[in-house]
């Protein structure tokens, strides 16, 4: 027997083990009209694994509560990569210590990244003791144990894992829209960026096997979902870990293939492993938007290497302006840092370089957040938080025209987008994407929600679009 056959061995018989607690769980739960309340702090990723965490508790008999305060069951899934996610969750479990005091029966959960790290960890046993049940990333498909573990000893149970183990699959999920779905290609990170506590919380990467993906896709489409989002920490460097070696591009090809699915998204994708291979697969696949997120982190070479990115500014540049040439109509967003150690002025001016060069359709900013357990935790010529505020809102200053200038670019023109609900600040317009995922507001009819429909833009707003059904 191979070593992966074993493995997968191992993930099915676990998955039939935490079925099988979910059913003596739920002989105990079903039908007492208990609620459970679910927070997600972070990203996609931390998103997919809510809806997991949701379809056990559903199983289990618990229905989803709107508040806290409505809640017979409270899981916190948690993110560390930026220290004030960190002090929410502080503040939330808080909150809930007044919440227990009232309902002696509440239980509380904590789970996810900041778990991983000892110091939170030993924050919580000592400060935060009502929290009933902690795990962390690698084991998230236990939580059905963890809870019966729990109720036969009423103790604060702990379950953190320093690795992964298995890849377990067929976990009951519940989706937070019927019509598109996220769904994890692979986990963990390889890449060590000296800012980044992401490989030390989930992990080295392994790949999920392709048949795996494949076959969630297909049942996903046959329960309704017409886009996926696939997600890993680096889609671009999927399939390493596979006896096949199957690679991102063909995955995308084979997903292509899937009847009745009729878009496919992917996040995040790192510079360093974007082939002319995937250029090409997106640009020939129909069904794959024509959407890029490609983050650079930072203009300067200098700094570029202190972050350990493996590519220059000029390697960049000429990476996302190949993308632009090959796939002219292509949206390309990005992620940028201001503010890391050693930055000078001159460094950031590379930044702003490559924003005014490259023109993205939108970035997600963020000043450089101290991560304990990092590499450029420890590093020398930190920036002064005012000097490096200044430095972000400056860049602001560049950005903002720039997409402004896009969105406007969009005027006019009839775009078909996925409709997904109503707005959340005006009941009267329905909210949906393009294929390269502008945000656009038209009115309608409820009974649109999930439907692709054709709009065309009537009012270009800087971080969204306004149009009319056409």
């Amino acid at each position: 027997m191979s070593k992966r056959e074993s493995l997968e061995e191992v993930s099915v018989d676990e998955t039939v083990r935490q079925q099988e607690i979910i059913k003596q769980l739920s002989l105990i739960f079903k039908g007492k009209g208990l609620k459970y309340f679910i927070q997600t702090f972070g990203c996609q990723m931390n998103a997919h694994d809510s809806e997991k965490l949701e379809g056990m508790l559903k199983q289990i008999g618990y229905e989803k509560a709107d508040k806290e305060k409505e809640a017979d069951f409270i899981i916190y899934n948690t993110c560390c990569v930026r220290e004030n996610a960190e002090q929410k969750v502080y503040g939330k479990l808080g909150y809930l210590k007044t919440l227990k005091e009232k309902n002696k029966n509440l239980i509380i959960a904590i789970c996810g990244c900041m778990m991983q790290q000892e110091s939170v960890l030993k924050t919580i046993k000592t400060k935060y003791n009502h929290v009933d049940i902690i795990f962390g990333t690698f084991n998230l498909y236990k939580m059905p144990e963890l809870f019966q573990t729990y109720l036969e000893t009423r103790e604060m149970i702990i379950d953190i894992w320093k690795e992964h183990k298995d890849i377990v699959e067929d976990l009951p999920s519940i989706r937070k829209y019927k019509f598109k779905a996220s769904v994890n290609i692979m986990y963990g990170c390889n890449n060590f960026c000296t800012y980044c506590i992401v490989p030390y919380v989930r992990g080295r990467e392994r790949s999920r096997e392709v048949d795996d993906i494949l076959n969630e896709i297909k049942d996903l489409v046959n329960d309704g979902v017409k886009e996926v989002m696939l997600l890993g920490q680096n889609v671009n460097s999927y399939g390493k870990t596979l006896k096949d070696k199957t690679t991102f591009s063909e995955l995308l090809r084979k997903v292509n293939e899937i009847e009745g699915l009729k878009r496919i998204r992917f996040m995040t994708s790192h510079p360093k492993d974007l082939s002319d291979e995937l250029i090409k697969t997106i640009k020939e696949c129909d069904k794959v938007c024509k959407s890029l997120h490609l983050p650079f982190q930072a203009g300067s070479t200098k700094i570029l290497e202190k972050m350990n990115r493996k590519y220059s500014k000029e390697q960049y540049l000429e990476l996302a302006t190949k993308i632009q040439k090959e796939i002219p109509d292509i949206t390309l967003t990005t992620d940028i840092i201001v503010g890391f150690p050693g930055e000078t002025e001159q460094d950031f001016e590379d930044t702003l370089d490559i924003v005014r060069k490259i023109r993205f359709n939108g970035a997600f900013t963020f000043l450089y957040s101290k991560r304990t357990g990092t590499p450029a935790a420890t590093m020398e010529e930190q920036v002064d938080e005012k000097i490096a505020t200044k430095r972000f809102n400056k860049l602001q200053e560049v950005l903002i025209p720039i997409i402004t200038e896009k969105n406007k670019a969009m005027l006019g023109k009839k775009v078909e987008i996925l409709v997904e609900g109503r707005s959340k600040n005006h009941k009267e317009f329905l909210t949906g994407r393009t294929e390269g995922g502008h945000l656009v507001h038209f009115k309608g009819d409820s009974s649109l929600v999930g439907e692709f429909v054709n709009v065309e833009i009537i009012e270009p707003k800087t971080f969204y679009l306004i149009g009319k059904i056409c």
